[in-house]
């Protein structure tokens, strides 16, 4: 379910005269490693007499160089693109072994490639106290970034600043302020002097509004929104250039579009160029608009895309009637963890340390608010080959006439909640259940459990595998299994009468 948009940004400059527009390179074309899918491009520049000559720098990035023969009254750029703003993770990547923890050291070969990008251009008192700050113990590398660009973003206030140019380190960590460009260009050093290659980025940053409002963290923009934006880049081998924004404390992922990325920030400029000597009135637009949203659960289908889809499906209907053809469908309703929605248990796990206890609370409440007098039930589910228990399955049944199945609920044992019951336990309550059905207590059955059969099981699984995993069973099932395991020897666990006899 993406959401695909168009971007118009307009640069426009006006001149009190016709002057003479010297070339102009313009590095405004998303760069061949965006990530973010560009459907369409166009870049449309005025004076329309003009010679274009398209080219691509040093480090890869396309540049445009445009040629004026005549004088002109104004200089117009504009471009425009769509970009299909689909959901990156920019934690997605995999390091080399000898680069998973900080400190590491490139590889000699790759460290001359590298070597414009490990240039350190500043060194002033402030910027060198801030590095001596940082912890060098050994420690995982992406932990390790995370801390810096968090760190940075928390102690760097963001303006906007109008003025040509980036600060350098010591006025940022001065100020304690600074535009996109400044702390990008201050997160480079930080990262060449610690021995990372770092790139600076100029780019477009797109910014959609989100459908709800978040409930435990900022909810991002009021409004859609777009403009050029400046964040750095860090060499990880094995995992390639990873954008870095300290401007947001994040790591650089959807809506993060690059255009340029240099080893300075001077090469990577969107537009340089010069004008004879005149007076300039200067004006910008950044606009971003959705073309095409597919529904989601947070913005679903309009009500006259939902008479369009009842009306298809009343067609369908009819024409399956007319043929005989008769269909069933069945459905498992989920839930997740507003407390840990991206948590395993509620994404790629079966099971979790939480999802059976939280399941039991939402049964409860269901039984409570839609059924009176409903008995609940829990058991074993479904058994999938290759895991070692059961999964377990609640259920609530009542009956269609209203009457209460079951009316004392405090008879019925608490969910998850031990109560020290024993074997012997068991026993007295099945001669009490024989008495008053008036069977013979010899008819009892006890029940074993196999220790040599288990760890004959246990032995089966696959090495990567506990059965005593705390994904895979419950707290009360894997203390009753290791238990069992750690005696070693046949114990009594159940005690049952033939079936035959209770239907009597």
């Amino acid at each position: 379910m993406t959401i695909r948009v168009s971007l118009l940004h307009r640069t426009v400059y006006k001149f009190d005269r016709p002057v003479v527009i010297h070339p102009h390179v313009i590095r405004l074309r998303p760069a061949p490693q965006c990530r973010t899918p560009i459907h369409a491009y166009s870049l449309k520049v005025k004076p329309e007499k003009h010679f274009v000559n398209w080219q691509q720098d040093p480090f890869g990035n396309f540049l445009a160089r445009f040629v004026f023969p005549d004088r002109a009254h104004s200089l117009e750029i504009d471009v425009e693109l769509i970009a299909e703003m689909i959901v990156i993770n920019p934690f997605d990547f995999f390091l080399e072994e000898s680069a998973e923890k900080y400190p590491f050291r490139y590889e000699k070969l790759l460290k001359q490639d590298l070597a414009p990008y490990l240039e350190l251009r500043e060194k002033g008192p402030g910027l060198m106290a801030w590095i001596d700050s940082i912890n060098r113990n050994k420690t995982p590398s992406v932990d390790f970034l995370v801390e810096i660009n968090q760190r940075l973003q928390k102690q760097i206030k963001y303006l906007i600043r109008m003025e040509p140019g980036v600060q350098t380190c010591e006025q940022t960590l001065e100020t304690g302020s600074g535009s996109c460009r400044d702390s990008a260009w201050l997160l480079v050093q930080i990262l060449r002097h610690l021995g990372l290659a770092a790139r600076f980025v100029s780019g477009y940053l797109i910014q959609l509004t989100a459908d709800m409002k978040s409930l435990d963290g900022p909810s991002g923009p009021e409004s859609d929104f777009t403009d050029l934006h400046a964040w750095a880049e860090v060499y990880l081998p094995g995992a390639g250039w990873i954008g870095m924004d300290p401007t947001s404390g994040l790591f650089a992922g959807e809506g993060h579009i690059p255009l340029s990325c240099t080893p300075d920030p001077a090469s990577a400029a969107p537009i340089t160029g010069a004008t004879d000597p005149c007076q300039v009135e200067f004006s910008f637009l950044n606009r971003v608009d959705r073309i095409h949203e597919d529904p989601r659960v947070t913005k679903p289908y309009t009500e006259s895309e939902w008479q369009n889809i009842l009306s298809l499906g009343e067609k369908i209907e009819q024409e399956l009637v007319e043929n005989d053809v008769r269909l069933t469908m069945g459905g498992e309703p989920t839930f997740v963890s507003i407390d840990d929605m991206e948590g395993a248990e509620w994404n790629t796990r079966a099971l979790g340390s939480r999802k059976r206890e939280l399941a039991g609370k939402l049964l409860v409440s269901l039984k409570d608010e839609f059924v009176e007098g409903g008995l609940i039930h829990k058991g074993q589910g479904k058994w999938y080959p290759g895991e070692p228990l059961p999964r377990w399955v609640l259920s609530v049944f009542w009956r269609s006439d209203n009457l209460p199945v079951w009316e004392q609920s405090g008879l019925l044992a608490e969910d998850g909640k031990d109560y020290h019951h024993t074997r012997d336990d068991a026993k007295r309550f099945m001669e009490f259940l024989a008495a008053e059905l008036s069977i013979d207590d010899k008819m009892i059955v006890p029940g074993f459990e196999d220790v040599i059969y288990y760890a004959w099981k246990e032995g089966r699984l696959p090495e990567n595998m506990d059965p005593l995993d705390s994904k895979l069973a419950d707290p009360l099932e894997r203390k009753r299994l290791r238990n069992l395991f750690t005696r070693g020897i046949q114990e009594t666990t159940a005690y049952a009468l033939p079936l035959k006899w209770i239907s009597k």
